[in-house]
């Protein structure tokens, strides 16, 4: 077939996955975008579509928003429209019925290399984990989550002191690339799959606010690599002065001390928390009830 007559239907909903909805519709042309319902949010609760939907508006493009995956009206509307690939990016679970509608194909972009870190949280996980190295993997869709056969892989090393917000908005114009060579590859049929090792598949589970509370009793280097894993969200937090103090960035000094873990000192302009083989040293924060602000600024103003 001719690749500019494909139709493609997209799947997403952050912002992760607007790079790849601009670069395939720039490339093929989206038929149609599926993205999740509007939802409240801000202090009047206003319903607020996803970054996906915004996106898919500026660029007519027509959008669906099912309440459910599984509701005969949607799956029927898809098997209608009859596309030759369904791309997947940072969306829901999609039930058999729906990812087996692609002529061709229906594939995910996952910002992990895959077996490794399956699941909702891979940026942040591979952060935590102290990973060198990252990618992109492309793969086709089965019922068993992330775990389809591979159709490219692109791998890439991790700058040194990358939080899952800078890991985020380097991959994500990535992800578009990435999924736009795997279209190409799909429609003019030149591919060869490749199966996960189950052996060596890894979980990354999401990440919820109450599991963010930094346990000093750890050392340095742990400790920068979670603080920069969940930055900024859900964001890493201890207690100061009875308040939430999240840490966004930071940097470490490895250093013998007798103090006790996790008391904040402050002296000579800098804040350094002790731990288990030295200090932690907040660049970047947020104390309850203010805005995201750099360490000096808040110290400027701090009276403990």
């Amino acid at each position: 077939m001719k690749i500019e007559e494909a139709k493609i239907v997209f799947m997403g909903n952050p912002e992760f996955a607007i790079p790849a909805l601009e670069k395939i519709h720039q490339a093929f042309g989206i038929c149609l975008v599926v993205t999740n319902p509007d939802k409240p949010a801000g202090r009047g609760l206003k319903p607020t579509p996803t970054p996906v939907k915004i996106k898919a508006t500026e660029l007519n493009i027509p959008v669906l928003q099912p309440d459910k995956l599984k509701d005969s009206t949607f799956c029927e509307r898809i098997k209608e429209i009859s596309p030759d690939i369904i791309v997947v990016i940072a969306f829901k679970i999609l039930p058999p019925e729906v990812f087996t509608s692609a002529r061709i194909a229906s594939f995910n972009v996952h910002p992990s290399l895959l077996p490794k870190y399956r699941g909702p949280a891979p940026i942040n996980w591979q952060i935590i984990n102290g990973e060198k190295t990252t990618g992109l993997t492309t793969f086709v869709l089965q019922e068993q989550v992330d775990a389809g056969n591979i159709l490219l892989q692109w791998e890439y090393p991790i700058p040194e002191g990358f939080t899952a917000g800078d890991l985020h908005d380097f991959l994500a114009p990535l992800a578009g690339d990435i999924a736009v060579e795997t279209c190409k590859i799909l429609l003019k049929g030149n591919y060869t799959l490749r199966k996960q090792d189950e052996q060596s598949a890894t979980k990354a589970p999401k990440i919820f606010p109450h599991q963010c509370q930094i346990n000093w009793e750890q050392n340095c280097v742990a400790l920068r690599n979670f603080i920069h894993g969940v930055s900024p969200n859900p964001g890493a937090w201890t207690i100061l002065d009875g308040k939430r103090f999240k840490i966004y960035r930071c940097s470490y000094e490895i250093k013998q001390h007798t103090t006790p873990f996790g008391k904040a000192i402050i002296d000579s302009g800098k804040m350094q928390f002790p731990c288990l083989d030295g200090y932690i040293i907040p660049l970047e924060i947020q104390i309850e009830g203010k805005k995201v602000m750099k360490i000096d600024d808040f110290l400027r103003g701090y009276r403990p």
